[in-house]
């Protein structure tokens, strides 16, 4: 069984949000729910400065702390590697939040669903995807798990003008990820947590 994974080339991404955009309009997620984030830096002294992009989403950990902490088995890991919540079983504590280092938790909070993006009254577009979500659970990125079952690439990769954004399979060491990863070495964020994501960055 394949282990999926991400690696995002940080020499390529040119901050441009297309991919939390493309989040936005698959997933359909409400008002301040983001899965893919980009953070935004500015570095450097003056006159000699430059703005950096790390673009963030579900790390999709194979030793995932917010699984572990979940008391309801609601956060689940597919064969595959996917990280997963059944809203089912959430029960809302939040304690996935509380032990995801990422901080790639969402809570879906009351009255959130009830009001659209432009007006108060759900667009047909907004009716569809808020009823995917339920009041009171917990929602995150499942890097576009309906998408990869039909044999396709995450919304936020198609959609990146610069390719910045790699999705396959990580276990054949022969394989393009994982000689990305050699070749450039890649790293993971917040490594000391022993998560073992499945985002890696390149930047050499």
């Amino acid at each position: 069984m394949a282990r999926l994974g991400m690696v995002i080339d940080l020499k390529r991404c040119i901050g441009c949000n297309a991919c939390t955009l493309a989040c936005k309009q698959e997933n359909g997620t409400p008002e301040g729910v983001h899965y893919a984030r980009v953070i935004t830096r500015e570095v450097g002294t003056y006159p000699k400065t430059k703005r950096t992009f790390l673009p963030v989403l579900c790390n999709h950990c194979d030793d995932a702390p917010c699984a572990q902490a979940c008391p309801s088995g609601a956060t689940w890991i597919r064969d595959d590697g996917l990280v997963m919540v059944d809203r089912e079983k959430c029960i809302g504590c939040r304690a996935c939040a509380v032990a995801c280092p990422y901080m790639n938790r969402h809570f879906i909070e009351k009255g959130l669903l009830e009001h659209g993006y432009s007006a108060d009254e759900l667009s047909p577009y907004e009716a569809i995807k808020f009823a995917e979500f339920e009041e009171g659970t917990m929602t995150k990125c499942t890097m576009c798990a309906p998408r990869v079952d039909q044999g396709l690439e995450p919304a936020c990769v198609i959609t990146c003008p610069t390719d910045a954004r790699i999705f396959g399979d990580l276990e054949p060491e022969d394989g393009k990820l994982q000689q990305l990863i050699r070749e450039r070495k890649g790293w993971t964020l917040l490594p000391e947590c022993n998560t073992k994501p499945s985002v890696f960055y390149l930047d050499e």
